[in-house]
């Protein structure tokens, strides 16, 4: 692509003086950014990355000046300085810019994919299980963050060349299902059921765990209903089954809102006969303890310390990291991904340590392939009229806040379909607001602030393209720490670029010449920036 050959060209210029083959110089060779106080394209080399970290900044500094000297400028590179410990090489931007665009419209879609940045990526198989709401609920705004940053990274690892398997692990088994099949029978209506399902088996659910605190009659039936479901009982799963199967059904209306589907529907009632072979090894290699209680736990280290995990209930049923246990093995066993992921929040990074520790005592050299990636808490979230709890609340009311932003903005174009622009839009900003820090963060949520239309938002980004550092480096970097903020700021740089260039370098009016040449560059903006939202899960609008 254009920056690699540029990169080339100073790696081998570098190679010649230092002796070492360009492959290896070419991955210390970073682009500089376009900045108020820089105008000009180039990269850097940071002479640290050959002389090692042992050698005093003195040292460096007169051995990187050295460096300096022995290069030459040429056709391709304009002017050569040196900086801390680095050397700047700044590019013929005449050049640059015509093979940009050129690369652009060669690459389309897989602009900056082509990189020799992922040249030496060993292409395989990558297991990414995120979203992961429990059945029979509302999808709640807490699992918002899970999918789309799911969903981000599944875009990632596809657009790299991997083989991406997007795993919806459901919570759909355990104790508090005893508690609503118990509920349902004694206070379920078939009616509200089919009017409002979701809505009404929440309401059964409520209900029934006030009346199981007052009464211990209430409580009895709901485990024995759960037993009986351990049991595989027809009359117990059968109802169950009919609340998984509603429940997927609701969600995946919700999963279209936001572009997002699903390769596999997991969960953890497919792991209940196989949680008792887990069991079974871990008492055969002696890991599994009883506890007085008769409680069945698992020490975590053998070197002595007494922090353990508990697996199994003193009635022999299983627990949530039980049936994770057995789901890993056998994800592992089906589909042998090179990487597996877990995408939730930050609050089970504890119970992921564990997973993996306890897998690791198990002799399952293949943890290592396995990787949980937390993220922060979204607080403050609420429509305008108050606290907000379902997911669809906060679409509903992103929609509703950008139709009516739409509708009072005189530059607003005359639109076939208002309501899915806005829906678009509106998505666009949460996510936007949403990956704009590091995953593990917590966030302050504030309606203005997303929805607004100057500054760096979503629907900035997505004004950008409707009015129209290297990339390839950012998705690179985005591929190795799974970050979206990444992508996110960089397409906010050129949505503000693009709009002051859209200012300055007026296409309608110019000579024909310069009017081509300016219409290339905008097109080549839109691309990019096209492609960059698709990654981030967002859909570009043409005109709003």
């Amino acid at each position: 692509m254009a920056a690699s050959r540029f990169r080339r060209h100073i790696a081998a210029q570098l190679s010649n003086v230092l002796e070492m083959p360009p492959d290896i110089l070419i991955k210390s060779i970073h682009a500089i950014p376009v900045s108020k106080n820089r105008r000009s394209s180039g990269f850097q080399y940071f002479v640290s990355s050959v002389l090692g970290s042992k050698q005093s900044k003195s040292d460096i500094q007169l051995q990187t000046q050295k460096l300096a000297e022995q290069l030459k400028c040429d056709d391709v590179v304009s002017e050569i300085s040196t900086g801390e410990g680095r050397i700047n090489f700044t590019v013929n931007q005449k050049l640059l810019t015509k093979s940009v665009l050129q690369q652009v419209f060669k690459d389309g879609s897989e602009f900056g994919i082509k990189s020799e940045l992922f040249s030496e990526l060993r292409r395989g198989k990558v297991l990414i299980e995120f979203s992961s709401p429990n059945i029979a609920k509302k999808f709640h705004v807490g699992h918002l963050r899970s999918t789309i940053i799911g969903n981000f990274i599944a875009n990632l690892n596809e657009a790299i060349g991997h083989h991406v398997t997007r795993m919806n692990y459901l919570g759909d088994w355990g104790m508090q299902f005893g508690l609503l099949g118990a509920g349902f029978q004694q206070l379920g209506s078939e009616e509200k059921l089919k009017s409002n399902p979701l809505q009404h088996l929440v309401e059964v659910y409520i209900e029934a765990n006030k009346a199981a605190e007052e009464d211990e009659t209430i409580k009895k039936m709901a485990q024995d209903f759960f037993r009986k479901l351990e049991a595989r009982q027809e009359d117990a799963l059968s109802l169950w089954q009919r609340f998984r199967d509603i429940s997927i059904e609701e969600y995946v209306k919700m999963y279209q809102r936001l572009g997002v589907y699903f390769d596999e529907y997991s969960g953890e009632s497919f792991y209940q006969e196989k949680c008792q072979e887990v069991l079974k090894v871990l008492d055969t290699k002696g890991l599994l303890k009883k506890t007085e209680e008769g409680t069945g736990i698992v020490y975590l280290s053998e070197k002595g310390d007494k922090s353990y995990s508990a697996v199994m209930r003193s009635d022999g049923t299983s627990l949530y990291i039980t049936r994770d246990l057995a789901a890993a093995i056998d994800r592992m066993d089906k589909f042998d991904p090179d990487t597996m992921i877990y995408v939730t929040d930050k609050s089970q990074s504890s119970h992921f340590q564990q997973l993996f520790q306890i897998l690791t005592l198990l002799g399952h050299k293949w943890v290592e392939r396995c990787q949980h990636v937390p993220f922060g808490r979204v607080q403050g979230m609420k429509t305008r009229k108050g606290e907000v709890v379902f997911l669809e609340d906060v679409l509903d009311e992103a929609c509703s806040m950008m139709l009516e932003r739409m509708a009072s903005t005189k530059t607003t174009k005359e639109l076939v379909d208002p309501l899915e622009t806005a829906q678009r839009v509106g998505l666009a900003a949460l996510i936007i607001q949403d990956f704009r820090g590091l995953l593990s963060t917590d966030y302050q949520f504030n309606w203005d602030r997303v929805l607004q239309s100057q500054g760096d938002t979503g629907v900035f980004i997505q004004y950008s393209h409707a009015r129209l550092h290297r990339y390839d480096e950012i998705l690179y970097q985005s591929s190795q720490d799974l970050q979206p903020k990444h992508i996110v700021l960089y397409l906010l740089a050129l949505s503000h670029l693009a709009a002051a260039a859209h200012k300055m370098l007026p296409v309608k009016g110019s000579v024909p010449e310069l009017a081509e040449a300016r219409l290339c560059l905008f097109q080549a903006a839109r691309s990019i920036l096209a492609n960059g939202m698709k990654l981030l899960g967002i859909t570009p609008v043409t005109r709003m």
